[in-house]
């Protein structure tokens, strides 16, 4: 049975813009620490097989790399958190017996996997200088595309593994449910265009380090959101266990 009702919802959609708030400022410390010299190596690749010389940038490469950066992952954060709020509150009590947060996590999880890391592995993440810019409309439609279908087919793997666990058992519904996942992902993968932009000589290190670089964002992001939310959605819904375990702690402490 779904505990959520209407005020509750309310009080997790907040949680849920902090925890994103929280994830989102761990990712721009790792996105900083990470990325931006990647970033500016590949600027600088770009820069120095140029044929012309461009026009002055319409923000600075400073400002880019601090306040555009903050704003961005900050508000991307909290975005999700809400989104991912809602999600939980539909998910809670319906994926099995399952507290809040292990609920937290396992949307989490889920999350990373369908959002970020089924794309990535097709269309994986640029720096500058890589991708042709007359095409850039036809990737970001392609990327859509493959993060739609993923999340699409990672509810229907969910769906299939509970539809199949009392027939087959949790453990066979599971592989079950996950082969059905790899299948027509893979499928997916087949079908759909591979994009190969990368100009001449781009340096494979740089490539390689980019990519996991934003990797480690998303891990970053989603792990903390998981964390912190399912810290506060648990203090929230199982106010009765967390003041027994106080009380426990307490009196021993007394003794």
């Amino acid at each position: 049975m779904n505990p959520v009702n209407s005020v509750t919802v309310r009080r997790l959609l907040v949680r849920g813009m902090l925890a994103g708030l929280a994830a989102g400022a761990l990712a721009l410390v790792v996105a900083y620490l990470l990325g931006e010299s990647r970033v500016d190596a590949a600027i600088a690749f770009e820069e120095s097989h140029a044929h012309g010389h461009g026009g002055a940038e319409p923000v600075s490469r400073a400002l880019q790399s601090t306040a555009g950066l903050a704003t961005g992952l900050l508000v991307y954060g909290v975005a999700l958190g809400g989104i991912a709020a809602l999600a939980y509150c539909f998910a809670l009590g319906r994926i099995g017996r399952v507290g809040p947060r292990p609920t937290a996590m396992l949307l989490s999880a889920a999350a990373l996997v369908a959002i970020h890391v089924v794309p990535f592995l097709k269309y994986p993440a640029n720096p500058p200088a890589v991708g042709d810019p007359g095409t850039i409309g036809e990737r970001t439609t392609l990327y859509f595309l493959m993060m739609l279908l993923s999340v699409l087919l990672v509810v229907a793997a969910v769906i299939l593994g509970k539809r199949l666990a009392p027939r087959l058992g949790n453990w066979y519904a599971t592989v079950a449910s996950g082969a059905f996942l790899v299948l027509t992902v893979g499928l997916a993968y087949a079908f759909l265009p591979g994009i190969n932009e990368v100009p001449e000589h781009f340096p494979a290190a740089l490539l390689w380090q980019f990519r996991l670089a934003a990797l480690a964002i998303q891990l970053t992001l989603w792990t903390s959101f998981g964390l912190v939310f399912g810290h506060l959605a648990g203090r929230l819904l199982e106010p009765a266990a967390s003041t027994a375990r106080r009380g426990t702690v307490g009196a021993g402490t007394a003794a």
